[in-house]
């Protein structure tokens, strides 16, 4: 069945019932204007909107977990974003949407839909900075659709990185890395290759973001920080 705008608001609460139990939640909307650049939906036609898909703060780390329980190889080199799929797949056939991942080309412009539907700004460390769970927030998936979706989320304003004077995730960096204007991807990488990094930032995740004061309470668990620095290309 295709969602169509009549049943836009019940659709959208379905799907948003098919991914709480995975701790996944609909993050905000980009409706595209008439010859605006959009993705393709399946069929070949231009998406009319895209309703992004993601964790907020730690959300995702317990279903995740029980999932690969007793298959630690279970979803192979990349796990969380087949986990993504599996769970995600279903719900878009169901609705007669397309679904987007970050991980699969065409690569979709994911951070400025987000930055569009919920008002986000990009922080020191290129993570897009959300007024209430920092940057402990991501995006797995986003659905595109055939007709106009309702808005859903909120939708940011103003900038926590502006109204903050300390800017403790740049002194903090033990690479350097946010000394400049744009994140320093090389120094990070090569502070992490060496013993410093590997029993610092590697084992307990980044110390500039650990201590941004925005958002903490959804700070994500210890396992989940080390599982996504083992997945660094390093």
């Amino acid at each position: 069945m295709t969602v169509t705008p009549a049943l836009a608001d019940d659709w959208l609460e379905a799907i948003r019932a098919a991914l709480r139990p995975h701790g996944l939640f609909l993050r905000g909307t980009v409706n595209f204007a008439n010859g605006e650049e959009a993705p393709s939906l399946d069929g070949g036609a231009a998406a009319a909107s895209v309703v992004l898909i993601g964790n907020i703060g730690g959300s995702i780390w317990a279903p995740f977990t029980r999932w690969r329980e007793g298959e630690p190889d279970r979803g192979g080199r990349d796990p969380l974003d087949n986990w993504s799929k599996e769970v995600i797949l279903p719900v878009a056939e169901a609705a007669g949407a397309t679904a987007y991942f970050p991980s699969d080309p065409p690569w979709q412009p994911f951070q400025q839909w987000a930055m569009r539907a919920e008002g986000l700004r990009s922080s020191p460390l290129g993570i897009l900075i959300h007024p209430r769970y920092g940057l402990w927030h991501g995006y797995r998936a986003a659905l595109g659709f055939g007709c106009a979706m309702p808005i859903t989320g909120e939708v940011a304003t103003g900038h926590a990185c502006e109204t903050c004077e300390e800017k403790p995730c740049v002194a903090t960096c033990p690479a350097g890395a946010l000394a400049s204007e744009v994140f320093d991807v090389r120094g990070c990488r090569t502070h992490l290759r060496g013993e410093t990094g590997k029993g610092g930032c590697v084992v307990t995740g980044c110390r500039s973001r650990d201590v941004c004061p925005v958002g903490r309470d959804y700070r994500y668990p210890a396992a989940q920080l080390r599982f996504h620095m083992a997945a660094l290309d390093l």
